[in-house]
């Protein structure tokens, strides 16, 4: 609080910001979030927030908030046995203590008064589970954890658990309806009780081992509250099989493991089983035999009675029990008469419990002879015919067969039947169906009827007599395809030959009797019969048949057809409707009458002729044709009392019928088709709108209607009009414009027309065109309209008013509306439209229109954004940020290891800011824990279109990863520009650094980018027409990366130069190229000696301060030169260079050098200066030269390859010995201001950043295991 006030006291010219944060409800529970939200917003607006942000920060950490871990859950427990309820409080401060249905137990863990509770658990890690000891019925209840208010936290109270406590049922017991022995196929109620379970009981039924479905149970309330009574009834059908089986119940629920029996033994009553006949397997029998006959019957409880009958009547009651055998018996003897046939002879068997005796009936059967033979049909017939005889007998046993004779011939064409007869006995049927012939007349038909086995024959016969038809009849007519008129006269005469008795002669006419013809007469060999008679049209295609028949009633006929001509019976017009009226349709039918051949049909009205529809034609009187021909004419009042008529001509007959009708029209007012549709004029001008019109009747009213009001001159002075209702309208504006419509009346109706009075003006927008949005790759219509007159093609057209290019091609219009159609929107389209219209009537009108296009979220990714790095010292805050761009509105979510993110966690703050479509999310974390925050954390950027996500990996700092897609951008003769990707720089930041080398040079050049940031660079200074390999890595503070694309050289050759130019390079004219490397030898030589002698000084000075450093410290270090492969990606102890240094006017600064065979370079000591040190001497500024051949000594190597392996291990053993700043070294008159670089390798290793710039000594450890013991934050590594 007195940081506070200080600071209120530093800030007092921002009263109104205080003001806010001291309103602040400090310590209420539950605002911990919203509090630091709105204190940073404050803070932040204070001029100097940063220097006391941090102590409000801490203020409002202080509080810690208890919550649950975990909470009970329902559990479920048998009576007896032991409950536990799990209970965790992360922070708890408060008291805690459960609660069972709303009753609190107490603080304390042994729970008094409860001797069957108590709280275990580990109270340091917030346990606070309640255990319940052997579980009765009374603990059945809800239970909660509370943790109690305390001065830094509010009250909490977790989830309601139910402890469910199971109790197993008492044994059940089976109820029946009665004691009394069931009686099989009857329905009997079983009952079984189970009582005082929790849950209740379920119950199950078997009969004899199969379990009874269809169970009704009833659940009620048991001998105490929450115990339960199960009862379950069903209906059972008795069995025979059931006699002397079980009945058991079952009852089981969740708190058996075995359910509960009881049992019950069944008596069951029975009916016997249906009774045999033995006896009966002696046939044939005949009339006097003795039948000696058994019935049995087996089973039954009690045994079967047996009765024996005959046709209903009782022939024996008595029976015999057989106990051993469960059966009963009677014997019958039976003495067979001939009325005993077919008798049926009945044995029945029942007891006590026998709803319907059971019984068995057996027939039988006796021989015996018939008594009589008939002869029976028709013995008069016609040649031909099929003639049905029978032959039946009396009743017999067994049936007799049948024979036929004709004459002295079998027939065999017979079907025989049997049927029943008299005492039981059978009839004997047989048909015979013969086709007769005139041969066969007069001949004898007998009938024979014969038993084999009973010798048996007896025979009928009758006379057959014999009919048949005339042999032939025929015409004598005209031909058929002779075509007659009507009125002429003619002859028919019919002949027939043959028959027996003489045929009889008729006329038909159409299938008519003809009265009045001639007398028949009779011939030789036949009869002739004359028909004599004048045509009418009533004989077209009149059949005329001559039949002739006797008595063998077989038809013989002859017949011819007459062809007539005949001219249209009638012409008549039918006129629907009656009243006709202007502009309906009429419909003229005109009904041509039968004719033959058929007329045609034509139509006139007035002196026009017009063609109707014909109908088809149908059959009519006489055999001739009619049809119907129709006209339908749409009324005008020129059709008013014209003529219609309808002419049916027959060009064959030269003959036409005609009809006419007069038309009668009546219509309302009509206007003339001269009437002016249109009337053009200008502003202020005086306009005459005419009027012709016409009416039937002559009388009628006009009225003119604009806007829907009609005009009236007494009211509106412009307004004029005489007797013809000509309007006349005075300084006309553009008001005026419209449709005028006049309408006229009269008895038959009114009618209306309209008139357009065009006024010309310049055009203005009716609708102004707004903001319009649109879907990424939709198609979309900016729309234009306006209120223009005249309107004219061509008047719309469209600008595009933002940058760059977009087509604007796609433009229409359709009167008033003009659209432009963008397809395929892209975000590119997004901006302002001007719709211009000019209608040639200045001034022309202007608009714009906003087009926004909507899409969904786009995370930028990348290297730079799917990797942050940060120190975790437990004090520094990183910040992760998350852009994406977006229409409309995008929102961030955020989760750590998949997990959402806990912004209640004061050490993590979200913030978005929105500029345009860019939304940018940044994630805060304070105090950053190796432990809690390095991990994967995922941003999900989303809207309404869809959504995207980028996991961000959170990661200690360290050397950058290397570039990628190293390209050509330009190249010319001296130079080559190339550009890149930048990689993950690490959390530092970052530089680059090209090398290159060329065909005939053994050692690669180096080149910093300049400035350092930049990812694209031209190197200058080339040969021309020369290959060269160029490769690109990244270099900050604690290293330098591995080169671009997997070490893989972009291989580039420069233009070759124009033999009218100097061949010489720019700068340099006088150098031949062989002279160039001349001059590049002698400069190493002369650096190299430079440099040797910088190298003994610096050698000295750093060994005076090393032994000083001994001597201020008890505990001596060493540092070892160490390297680095083209895998691990991480610099180690710097390498010593002999070469020189060019410091290029040309690159601003950028440094350069030379090394011999090597792929890794040494990493900057500082942000500030672009120089290259070793851990024992630093170097000054040289021009560049080419690097000579380097001996290492005992502990050198030439980069690629370490020589003392040992030494690379047992560097992984040094730590800083203390995080305390030392003194720097003194200034090196050679070099400048520059800070010495130290690096260090080995993994285990984070801080190295911090090592280099304290240059703290190093200390072995004492255990070689300490490396592996090592905290977290100092043991990260770029994942």
């Amino acid at each position: 609080m007195q940081h506070f006030r200080q600071m209120i006291s530093m800030t007092r010219q921002n009263k109104e910001y205080i003001f806010k944060l001291v309103k602040l409800d400090w310590w209420q529970p539950g605002t911990e979030h919203r509090r630091t939200s709105t204190m940073r917003s404050l803070l932040a607006k204070l001029p100097g927030s940063r220097c006391f942000l941090l102590p409000f920060t801490l203020i409002l950490g202080m509080q810690a908030q208890q919550a649950f871990r975990t909470q009970p859950r329902n559990v479920t427990v048998q009576a007896g046995t032991q409950a536990q309820l799990k209970c965790q409080v992360l922070r708890a401060t408060g008291p805690v203590q459960w609660v069972k249905d709303g009753l609190l137990l107490g603080p304390q863990r042994s729970l008094p008064g409860f001797p069957r509770y108590r709280v275990i658990g580990d109270k340091r890690k917030g346990e606070y589970h309640l255990l319940i000891e052997d579980v009765a019925l009374e603990d059945d209840a809800l239970y909660e954890c509370q943790a109690g208010q305390s001065d830094s936290s509010s009250a909490i109270i977790s989830q309601t658990a139910w402890l469910n406590v199971q109790i197993p049922p008492l044994k059940p017991y089976i109820e029946l309806e009665s004691n009394e022995p069931w009686v099989a196929g009857k329905e009997y109620t079983v009952m079984c009780t189970a009582s005082d379970a929790k849950p209740a009981a379920e119950i199950t039924l078997f009969k004899g081992g199969i379990q009874l479905l269809d169970l009704d149970s009833v659940t009620m309330s048991g001998s105490e509250e929450q115990l339960m009574n199960t009862q379950a009834e069903v209906r059972v059908k008795a069995e025979s099989a059931d006699h002397g089986g079980e009945l058991v119940c079952k009852a089981r629920n969740s708190a058996l493991t075995t359910a509960m029996i009881d049992t019950k033994v069944m008596t069951v009553y029975f009916p016997p089983q249906a009774p045999v006949i033995e006896g009966l397997d002696i046939t044939p029998v005949k009339a006097g035999d003795i039948l000696k006959l058994s019935c049995l019957s087996h089973g039954g409880n009690p045994l079967a009675s047996l009765y024996w009958t005959k046709n209903g009547e009782l022939l024996s009651s008595s029976w015999e029990e057989d106990v051993v055998q469960r059966r009963s018996r009677s014997l019958l003897f039976l003495e067979l008469t001939a009325e005993d046939n077919q008798a049926i002879l009945h044995c029945e068997s029942l007891n006590q419990v026998s709803q319907t005796p059971l019984f068995i009936s057996h027939m039988l059967t006796v021989f015996f002879e018939p008594v009589k033979v008939n002869l029976l049909g028709t013995f008069e017939a016609v040649e031909g015919q099929t003639v049905a005889f029978c032959c039946h007998t009396s009743s017999s046993n067994p049936p007799v067969e049948i024979r036929w004779w004709l004459g002295f011939r079998e027939l065999n064409t017979t079907l025989l039947s049997k049927a029943k007869g008299e005492n039981g006995g059978m009839t004997t049927m047989s048909n015979l169906t013969h086709t007769v012939s005139r041969e066969e007349n007069g001949l004898l038909l007998s009938c024979e009827a014969f038993n084999k086995g009973t010798q048996f024959s007896s025979s009928t016969s009758k006379i057959l007599h014999v009919f048949y038809p005339p042999h032939r009849v025929w015409l004598h007519a005209p031909p058929e395809d002779v075509t007659l008129k009507s009125g002429h006269p003619v002859h028919l005469t019919c002949f027939s030959t043959g028959g027996n008795p003489t045929g009889q002669l008729t006329w038909f006419k159409n299938g008519r009797v003809i009265q009045g013809s001639s007398k028949q007469v009779s011939l030789k060999r036949g009869v002739s019969l004359e028909l004599r008679f004048i045509l009418q049209p009533s004989d077209n295609l009149a059949i005329y048949r001559c039949d002739v028949t006797n008595l063998s009633k077989k038809l013989l006929s002859a017949k011819t057809r007459l062809k007539v001509q005949f001219a249209s019976i009638h012409v008549e017009i039918q006129v629907k409707p009656k009243v006709l009226r202007r502009g309906k349709t009429v419909s003229l039918d005109c009904l041509c009458g039968s004719s033959n051949p058929k007329a045609n049909a034509s139509w006139s009205v007035g002196f026009d002729r017009l063609a109707g529809v014909e109908m088809a034609s149908r059959p009519a009187e006489y055999g001739g044709v009619s049809f119907r021909s129709n006209l339908s004419l749409t009324l005008t009042s020129q059709h008013h009392q014209q003529r219609v008529t309808c002419k049916a001509f027959s060009k064959l007959l030269s003959e036409a019928v005609s009809s006419s009708y007069t038309l009668n029209v009546l219509f309302p007012p009509e206007f003339s088709s001269e009437q002016p549709k249109e009337v053009k004029a200008v502003e202020n001008d005086e306009v005459s709108l005419p009027l012709m019109v016409s009416a039937n009747p002559t009388e009628m009213t006009c009225d003119w209607i604009f806007h829907g009001k009609k005009l009236d001159k007494e009211t509106e002075w412009r307004y004029c009009w005489d007797d013809g209702f000509v309007l006349k309208i005075r300084n006309v504006t553009r008001n005026d414009a419209g449709v005028y419509n006049v309408e006229c009346a009269n008895e038959e109706g009114h009618s209306h027309t309209s008139t357009i009075l065009n006024i010309s003006y310049a055009p203005t927008f009716r609708m102004k065109p707004d903001v319009v949005f649109v879907d990424i790759g939709g198609t979309v219509d900016l729309l234009c309209e306006v209120e223009a007159n005249p309107v004219i093609s061509g008047m719309f057209s469209w600008k595009w008013l933002g940058n760059g290019e977009i087509d604007v091609e796609s433009q229409h219009e359709d009167d008033t509306t003009g659209w432009l159609t963008l397809f395929q929107v892209t975000r590119a389209h997004t901006g302002t439209y001007q719709c211009t219209v000019d209608n040639d009537i200045p001034p022309a009108a202007a608009a714009e229109v906003q087009l926004v296009v909507r899409f969904k979220p786009q995370l930028k990714k990348g290297p730079q954004w799917s990797k942050v790095a940060s120190r975790a010292d437990g004090v520094s805050t990183v910040d992760i940020a998350c852009q994406a761009e977006g229409v409309p509105k995008v929102d961030f979510s955020w989760a750590k290891n998949k997990m959402p993110m806990d912004f209640a966690n004061p050490r993590y703050m979200e913030n978005t800011v929105r500029v345009g479509v860019v939304h940018t999310s940044t994630l805060s974390i304070e105090n950053v824990s190796a432990t809690l925050d390095y991990a994967v954390f995922t941003c999900t950027a989303s809207n309404s279109l869809g959504e995207d996500s980028l996991d961000i990996q959170l990661l200690n700092t360290n050397h950058p990863e290397s570039p990628s897609d190293l390209r050509l951008l330009h190249v010319s003769n001296y130079s080559v520009t190339l550009e890149w990707k930048p990689g993950f720089d690490g959390g530092l930041t970052q530089k680059f650094r090209i090398r290159y080398l060329w065909k005939g040079f053994s050692s690669y050049h180096y080149v910093d980018v300049f400035p350092p940031k930049a990812t694209f660079y031209t190197v200058t200074g080339l040969l021309p027409a020369t290959t060269y390999n160029f490769s690109v890595n990244a270099v900050n503070n604690m290293g330098e990366s591995s080169y671009a694309d997997g070490n893989t050289a972009l291989t580039v050759t420069t233009r070759g130069k124009d033999p009218a130019v100097d061949l010489h390079p720019p700068g340099d004219s006088n150098l031949t190229q062989e002279s160039f490397g001349v001059w590049h030898y002698l400069s190493m030589v002369t650096v190299g000696v430079v440099i040797l002698f910088t190298v003994i000084c610096l050698s000295c000075v750093m060994l005076v301060r090393w032994r000083k450093d001994q001597k201020q410290t008890d505990v001596t270090g060493s540092v070892l030169k160490g390297s680095k492969t083209d895998t691990e990606g991480s610099l180690n102890v710097p390498e010593r260079y002999i070469n020189t240094e060019l410091m290029s006017t040309a690159t601003s600064a950028t440094a350069s050098t030379i090394e011999t065979n090597s792929t890794v370079y040494e990493s900057y000591a500082g942000e500030n200066g672009h120089y290259y040190s070793t851990i024992e001497e630093s170097q000054p500024t040289f021009y560049t030269h080419m690097e000579g051949a380097e001996h290492h000594g005992p502990f050198g190597h030439d980069y690629e390859e370490v020589t003392n392996e040992e030494m690379q291990l047992n560097l992984q053993n040094f730590l800083p010995i203390s995080h305390h700043s030392h003194p720097p070294l003194a200034a090196d008159p050679c070099r400048g201001n520059q800070q010495q670089s130290f690096e260090v390798y080995g993994k285990d290793i984070e801080d190295v950043d911090y090592a280099w710039r304290n240059n703290g000594p190093f200390i072995a450890p004492t255990s070689p295991t300490m490396s592996s013991q090592l905290l977290f934050e100092l043991g990260g590594e770029l994942v």
